[in-house]
């Protein structure tokens, strides 16, 4: 883990900075920034405020929600960045959290009602891109359970689908499945060398 804030590489810093800004910012001084920033798939593209696809991954219901992403961000963000270098660490970050909301919108296009917010896509993109170089790092879930990220993330994505079905609580769980699932492929899609460092680690390499 980085023991120096102002050590960690220049995209995670920029990510965790602008995060932690934007998210006391709406909570403690201005909360209407929340609902006008939030992912809304029913006005997207109805009403075209596109810039949601955006917006809503920087603003949070609550300091547990930032804080929470904000630290799986600082252990796993300085790992994947060093792995693939800024630029495609820059793409993977934001593509995560474009895909998870195109998930969101796929299901929720035709619910007035419906709205999300939070960086989860994003950061579930990151820690599925972890996953490919360390997939036998013991991860503590909940920051308590020993558990080895390969088996996390079969866990992660069969857990988010069935969640996702039933509409468990008010949870953005196709966010999570699109943020992982994008955060895989992007990682394949701009650093292919990748695919043979997870293979090599579970032994078909």
């Amino acid at each position: 883990m980085p023991q120096d804030l102002l050590a960690l590489p220049p995209v995670t810093l920029f990510f965790l900075v602008l995060n932690v800004v934007i998210g006391a910012y709406t909570l403690l001084v201005n909360p209407s920034l929340i609902d006008r920033w939030a992912f809304k798939p029913y006005r997207v593209v109805r009403e075209k405020e596109w810039a949601r696809w955006v917006t809503a991954g920087f603003v949070h219901v609550g300091f547990m929600h930032l804080l929470f992403n904000m630290i799986t961000l600082y252990y796993f963000g300085p790992y994947v960045e060093a792995a693939v270098g800024s630029g495609r660490f820059l793409v993977i970050y934001l593509g995560s959290e474009l895909i998870a909301n195109a998930l969101t919108y796929w299901k929720y296009r035709d619910r007035p009602d419906y709205s999300a917010v939070g960086a989860s896509g994003a950061i579930s993109g990151v820690l599925f891109s972890f996953c490919l170089f360390e997939p036998f790092a013991m991860l503590g879930i909940m920051f308590v359970i020993p558990m080895p990220a390969i088996l996390f993330a079969v866990l992660y994505v069969v857990l988010s689908i069935y969640a996702s079905k039933r509409e468990v609580g008010r949870v953005a769980h196709e966010a999570h499945l699109g943020g992982a699932l994008g955060g895989l492929a992007l990682t394949l899609l701009l650093y292919p060398a990748a695919l043979g460092i997870f293979l090599g680690q579970i032994g078909l390499g």
